[in-house]
Formats: structure tokens, C-alpha cells, sequence
């Protein structure tokens, strides 16, 4: 999950496969820095993702003996968030990502296209990602196979319709609904500017 911010699915997961070769994780956590930042050069910040994933994979072993994490579907979420974010370079968004993704809990991942589309659209007001977390799941249903596909769907409009820069407004099926194009039309500004 580390890997894959601010990174492709493609380029993250080149980065795995690649960081994988440099053995289990105990190989990992003892290779070279440099080692690890070059078998993840696909993903974008290899050089600070590095020392955080093997930060992160040492935390785990050190306080759980080994690298299982199943012990996160059975702890109340309010708790398993805050292991997770405990740990070196994980916050909310990549806490969400596991706890959802491979425990299916009712959480709701942020990410920066889930961001943007939902304050577009008007689901939530202008706030950061942090914020944006407890607005959006406070409004959303506890069922994680609902809140799988919402961010899933909310993830792939982001990138292909909602995008950062130039929205493809004449071709979104929330156009009709999205605040900002009832404000712009199909001249929505880039993300972030009024």
C-alpha cells in the first residue's frame, strides 16, 4: 500500500514484483536502503518510500513477531486504525486502503481523486483529505462491500473524467448533480483554485 501512493497500479505493481526479488521481508528489512529504493523505482518517491516500507515491516515483526496482520479483522476499526497509523509512514488513507481492501471493514479510503470528485460533486464541502475521511464516512452506509466499489468507482471517474486539471465535463454521467459544473459548465477549474 505504500507503494502505491502517488503511483500507478501498473508502476506499483512493477515496484512490487521488483522489491519481491529482493527476497522475503526479512531480506527487505535487511538489504541496503539504496537496494530498495532501486527495486521500487517504478513508483514515484523511491527514495522516501524505501525507508518506510522497511521502517513499517520492522515495526510489524518487532511487535507482532512476524508480518501477519490478520489480528486487524477482529480488533474494533477505531483501534485497528490506530495501530495501523502508528506505524512509520502509514496515515489515514493507506490505513483505510488495508483495513477495506483486505479486511472488509467499514472504512472509506480518501484518496485524492475520491477528494476531488466528492467536493466537486458537493458531497462534502471544501476540506482536506484528513477531514474529508470522517465527513465521508459519517455520510456513507457501514457495508464494506458498498464502500469497496464507491471507492473504487469514485477512484476510476477521478482519473479518467474528474481529472485534476480540465474535468471531461461533456462527458460525466454526475454532471447534472456536480456542483462545480453548475457553477462553471464545462470550464470547471483545475483542483484547488477558485
Amino acid at each position: 500500500t505504500i507503494l502505491s501512493q502517488r503511483t500507478t497500479q501498473q508502476d506499483e505493481e512493477l515496484a512490487y514484483q521488483e522489491l519481491r526479488q529482493l527476497g522475503d521481508w526479512d531480506a527487505i528489512i535487511a538489504a541496503p536502503t539504496e537496494a530498495v529504493a532501486h527495486a521500487i523505482r517504478r513508483s514515484n518517491y523511491p527514495e522516501s518510500k524505501a525507508p518506510r516500507i522497511q521502517a513499517t515491516l520492522r515495526a510489524i515483526r518487532d511487535e507482532r513477531g512476524s508480518y501477519d496482520l490478520d489480528f486487524l479483522a477482529e480488533l474494533p476499526v477505531k483501534d485497528a486504525l490506530k495501530w495501523l497509523t502508528a506505524l512509520p509512514g502509514v496515515g489515514i488513507k493507506t490505513a483505510s486502503l488495508v483495513l477495506l481492501f483486505n479486511y472488509a471493514r467499514p472504512v472509506f479510503p480518501v484518496d485524492t481523486h475520491v477528494h476531488r470528485v466528492t467536493t466537486r460533486v458537493g458531497v462534502i464541502g471544501r476540506m482536506g483529505e484528513q477531514a474529508a475521511h470522517r465527513a465521508l464516512l459519517q455520510l456513507l452506509p457501514p457495508d464494506p462491500p458498498f464502500l469497496f466499489e464507491l471507492h473504487l468507482n469514485l477512484l476510476r471517474h477521478g482519473q479518467k473524467v474528474c481529472t485534476w486539471v480540465r474535468p471531461k465535463c461533456p462527458v460525466c454521467v454526475l454532471r447534472a448533480r456536480c456542483d462545480a459544473h453548475a457553477i462553471y459548465g464545462n470550464n470547471v477549474p483545475s483542483f484547488g483554485e477558485k
